[in-house]
């Protein structure tokens, strides 16, 4: 049942959404995904529009259910005839064709396991029907950009494209290489490019420049005007893709950040500096900010706007604008809040009549001190025509910030998954409140359209993405056993059969590792392994980037048992992409929760005031460990870092300054460990990489057994430890010899490489 709260969103953005379907009602799109995915089966679909019209009449319906509908039918001479009222319907009805009867699916870094599907096109015992409960199914986290895609090949982007589109997106973020249009408001006001230059970051920094938080960049270089060329025209292929396959993507608007030099060009300006920003120095945060109420504002939003326009097209109404995203508004009066939104508000429409302004409401939660709820009522309640804004609860399973806003306050909004900060891990998830609380709040809230995902970062754990799109379709709340074992099929088996090991392993996670219900720890847990060694506080850290294990680690051991044994029982899937990738990812769980008992030990050891040579053998075994772990994420090119380097130095391909390279890999380095000039966010966006381990992590707690060795008790300073050990971090970021080993090729098979660890490691891997 849709909810009749939408539909008053739904009669502003009638003319424009008509405008925009309209273009794309060619089912071209969806046939071109064939091509790409099923060469062997081109011609054996056949896709029909149905009532695509009457569908956009009444979304302006107050009686509107406006959802998208499929139907998955066998058509003539052995087709399979899909029909639906949009193209992300038919794309979802492909997907849940190929998913639920063909068992087979495209993932993100196995990539598209939909060619396996040989032979004849398996034929429906009845036909397959699915509406959706929610007009819009969302993606990206604006820092998504950042730490999963800064460096992505057009290959890559459409990969993830397909993917979304199968997986019923029909309201993505589109950031990619805005900063091209940055560049050409301000050239077109003054501004000279050094001034514009000292503003952006670096590539794989420019999320939190586009949220204002920082500006400038460090490593050596400025970011370089010609990658922007070269992500705009990725852009513009992202863009044109995303409408191909029913998608309508959200723009970004100009949110007010400006170059600190806009007092030059503009003397009378009214601007103030932002707040300081996770410890960064002055010269890095603190951004300027021009005030709304400021003519200069809307002047601005009126050309960046319409650069926009004229190059993709009237492709969107959706407009992306972040003010105060862990950025403090210069006042807290409440006239001064309600005025900028009023105002922000005013500059879009102005700029385009039909514009929706979509925010994220992370700052509600961040920084919960400041938005008290009068502050929120009045921010939100300076945009009067509540169908001019759509809110993204970023972290509806876990924080959710709908119920103490009242809905907020009558603006529409999306129950967003955020499950995952800084790309981290480790194995987690909710199924319990991903699948029974957005349908709670569907039924309680007269305001929400849709459900969607807000993950940091694509790192592992699809499963429970998977979960709340095809919520999105769902009624009533999932039941996650049948789904985890149809999930399962089509992972691994296709039309083949697998051993029930494999069901039984997956079971075991769901109902334990992916069923989290403590949400002092509400996120994706971070190894210790990779945070700065201490002998306090790694352990049992909560919040949302926890150190806590909400399961028992023997359920991940008995899970990655039997998971393992399944390959000697079907040796060919050895042979398979996604078990191969799977096993080592529960590998690196495995062997991550065994490094919290030996690091214990370890720092018994010296605490107990244990000998020199004691606290070697108890080092020793640690060190062990991760060199254990470094040689199994070797097998396996997802779970190396090298992968992620020669992304960014890829990513400045036909530059002929090698120096351009060699700062895209700084940038890509630093973002997963010191993340900052000197360590300010350190850690936040780590990794367990084959490289990163070796070449990093190891000599790390390499340093702090030496210095543990060499350090009484009474005498142990983690200040000190911590200065000393920034100064070789800081090092590391351009050492070529690190450089080189964590470069090198992995020769051993995933299979070899776990026969020997689990040989050395047998106490670790039995339960």
């Amino acid at each position: 049942m849709q909810i009749l709260g939408f539909i008053s969103a739904a009669l502003a953005v009638a003319t424009t959404t008509t405008t925009v379907v309209a273009a794309a009602q060619s089912t071209a799109g969806i046939e071109a995904l064939v091509q790409r995915r099923l060469p062997q089966h081109v011609g054996d679909f056949e896709f029909s529009l149905v009532n695509s019209s009457s569908y956009l009449s009444e979304l302006a319906s107050l009686e509107s259910t406006s959802n998208d509908t499929y139907t998955v039918s066998n058509g003539q001479n052995g087709k399979i005839k899909v029909e639906g009222n949009s193209l992300s319907a038919l794309a979802t009805g492909l997907h849940r064709y190929l998913a639920d009867v063909a068992h087979v699916d495209i993932y993100w870094f196995i990539g598209s396991r939909l060619d396996v599907l040989d032979g004849p096109l398996p034929t429906l015992c009845q036909p397959l029907t699915g509406s959706s409960i929610v007009p819009y199914r969302y993606h990206f986290n604006t820092v998504t950009t950042s730490y999963t895609s800064a460096f992505w090949s057009w290959e890559d982007w459409e990969l993830q494209l397909d993917w979304m589109a199968l997986h019923g997106i029909n309201l993505p973020l589109a950031w990619i290489g805005v900063e091209k249009i940055f560049i050409e408001v301000f050239q077109e006001i003054g501004l000279t490019d050094a001034e514009i230059s000292d503003f952006l970051t670096g590539p794989a920094f420019l999320a939190w420049n586009h949220l204002g938080n920082i500006q400038g960049s460090w490593g050596g270089e400025s970011l370089p005007f010609s990658w922007v060329d070269s992500q705009f025209e990725m852009q513009k292929k992202i863009v044109k893709r995303m409408v191909e396959l029913g998608m309508t993507p959200i723009l970004p608007a100009f949110p007010g950040f400006v170059p600190r030099a806009i007092t030059r060009v503009f003397p009378d300006a009214n601007v103030t500096n932002g707040s300081a920003w996770e410890r960064f120095p002055a010269l890095y945060t603190n951004d300027t900010f021009m005030e709304p109420t400021d003519p200069h504002f809307a002047q601005i939003q009126k050309s960046f706007i319409a650069k926009q326009t004229a190059v993709y097209g009237n492709v969107t109404n959706f407009y992306t604008l972040d003010q105060f995203n862990e950025n403090d508004p210069a006042s807290g009066d409440i006239d001064y809040l309600r005025n900028v939104s009023q105002s922000t508000w005013e500059a879009l429409k102005a700029a385009d009549p039909s514009a929706i302004w979509v925010m994220q409401g992370w700052l509600f939660s961040s920084n919960s001190a400041f938005w008290t709820d009068e502050r929120i009522k009045a921010y939100l309640g300076g945009v009067t025509v509540d169908s001019d804004m759509l809110i993204l609860d970023l972290a509806s399973e876990s924080v959710p910030q709908w119920q103490r806003t009242n809905s907020y306050y009558g603006k529409p909004w999306v129950w967003c998954e955020i499950h995952d900060y800084g790309g981290n891990m480790g194995f987690y998830g909710q199924v319990m409140n991903i699948t029974v609380n957005p349908i709670a709040a569907l039924h309680n809230s007269s305001s929400l359209v849709g459900f969607g995902l807000t993950m940091e970062g694509q790192e592992g754990n699809e499963v429970v993405y998977d979960l709340l799109l095809d919520q999105a379709w769902n009624a009533t709340p999932i039941d996650t056993a049948p789904y985890f074992h149809d999930w399962v099929t089509a992972r691994y088996a296709g039309s083949n059969s697998i051993p029930d090991s494999i069901y039984t392993a997956w079971d075991t996670l769901r109902t334990s590792v992916y069923n989290n219900t403590n949400l002092t720890s509400n996120a994706v847990p971070k190894a210790i392994l990779e945070l700065i060694p201490s002998t306090s506080g790694l352990i049992n850290r909560t919040g949302h980037h926890p150190t806590t294990l909400n399961y028992d680690p023997n359920d991940m051991v008995y899970a990655w048992t039997l998971f393992y044994d399944a390959a000697f029982q079907d040796p060919l899937l050895w042979l398979n992409p996604a078990y191969e990738y799977d096993l080592v990812d529960m590998t690196r769980q495995v062997l991550a929760n065994a490094f919290i008992p030996i690091y214990e030990n370890l720092v018994s050891v010296y605490e107990s005031n244990q000998t020199t040579p004691q606290i070697a053998v108890a080092g020793a075994t640690l060190l062990d460990l991760l060199w254990s772990l470094d040689f199994v994420l070797d097998t396996n090119e997802h779970f190396q870092l090298s992968t992620w380097t020669s992304a960014a130095r890829a990513s400045a391909a036909g530059e002929q300054d090698s120096s351009i390279e060699s700062f895209l890999e700084f940038n890509a380095l630093n973002q997963i460990t010191l993340w900052g000039p000197t360590g300010e966010v350190s850690d936040y966006a780590s990794k367990s990489w084959s490289g990163l381990v070796s070449s990093y992590y190891i000599p790390r707690w390499t340093k702090f057994i030496e210095y543990l060795a060499e350090t009484d008790v009474a005498d142990y300073n983690q200040t000190a430890f911590k200065d000393g050990l920034l100064e070789w971090e800081i090092e590391w970021q351009n050492d070529t010899i690190a450089q080189a080993f964590f470069k090198r090729d992995g020769n051993t098979t995933a299979q070899a490489a776990l026969q020997s660890v689990v040989g050395r490691w047998a106490d670790v891997f039995s339960v």
